[in-house]
């Protein structure tokens, strides 16, 4: 049994009479000691899917409508509320991004990260536990920072803190939403294999989002890649990125800037993600699509095995544009 399993995961926005579907009928699994990514652009449906893990969205005006959470055994749509407290920090915990306007600025980051041992593992409240983490995610020095605020830190510390806060409760599933977000890429590098060595040394499972399929491919074992609040296809990581098989999935690879490469603009996607409460009818992706046929604007496309452990909601996707098999 997979540590997370979600299955037809329907989620709405606002009330009964002007509600809109951001998320519909989402369904992916996790299994313990795992990585998966989750990618597509912003306005996806990538964070509202995940902070329903946890039940996180505010309800209202979040409602959820369809579907099942089920997480280490747990029905977690179905909790109460001394279940949900139980469930948070201590089998699942998050990373956000933009980790400036989540850590508490008049709070020293010791006591910030006492406050989930003292919560999670009271058997652990102390200022050694503190340094202990703080060295395990990276920071140099650990003792002399613990009677730091926050905006004593750079960017790429205050997100270490954050993954020391997150861990500290040594969490079976750990959720990290964008947590590379506005910091330089030397940086983004450091953190993302701090992240994999702790993944690796504690067992624990790792829920990887991201608008940035290349960075999601080299972390993950597999990857869900969303559009327009939908699965549009999942497989292993490694296929995903060398031959994506849905139109979406292949713009994304195909955006990917390329050292040596002799263009001299990138490949953009044209138009936006629509909106939830506007999604066009058919196969949400058609107005954008590169291979759009006449019945794609009628029909709507379940998700579908193309190959032992890949899915694609597109029935065009393999017949009229063969995926390129170099990397």
């Amino acid at each position: 049994m997979a540590l997370l399993e979600i299955q037809d995961l329907q989620i709405d926005f606002g009330n009964d009479s002007s509600a809109v579907r951001a998320v519909d009928g989402v369904s992916f699994d996790v299994e313990a000691g795992e990585t998966v990514g989750m990618v597509g652009e912003s306005g996806c449906g990538k964070s509202a899917s995940a902070l329903a893990i946890a039940r996180l969205l505010p309800s209202p005006p979040a409602r959820y409508a369809g579907g099942s959470i089920h997480l280490a055994g747990c029905d977690v749509l179905s909790l109460p509320p001394r279940g949900l407290r139980r469930l948070r920090g201590r089998i699942v915990s998050y990373v956000f991004q933009e980790p400036a306007s989540c850590l508490n600025p008049v709070m020293r980051i010791g006591r910030q990260i006492r406050e989930s041992l003292r919560l999670h593992r009271p058997e652990a409240d102390s200022d050694a536990e503190v340094v202990s983490l703080l060295h395990r995610v990276g920071i140099a020095s650990p003792e002399r920072r613990l009677r730091d605020y926050p905006h004593h830190l750079s960017g790429g510390m205050q997100q270490r803190v954050m993954i020391a806060m997150a861990l500290a409760s040594e969490p079976q599933l750990l959720v990290a939403d964008e947590p590379t977000t506005a910091l330089d890429v030397t940086i983004q590098a450091q953190i993302l294999d701090r992240l994999r060595s702790i993944q690796r040394e504690s067992a624990m499972s790792l829920l990887l989002i991201s608008h940035n399929l290349l960075l999601v491919a080299q972390m993950a074992d597999r990857v869900v890649v969303m559009y327009a609040g939908q699965v549009v296809e999942t497989g292993p990581a490694r296929h995903v990125l060398r031959q994506p098989f849905h139109p979406y999935t292949r713009c994304l690879h195909d955006s990917i800037p390329r050292l040596g490469s002799d263009q001299s603009r990138l490949r953009a996607i044209p138009g936006q993600v629509p909106q939830p409460g506007h999604f066009p009818s058919g196969c949400r992706f058609h107005p954008r699509c590169p291979i759009v046929q006449p019945d794609c604007s009628r029909t709507v496309p379940p998700l579908v095995d193309a190959e032992p452990g890949r899915q694609v909601r597109c029935p065009y996707a393999l017949a009229l544009s063969p995926p390129d098999p170099s990397p």
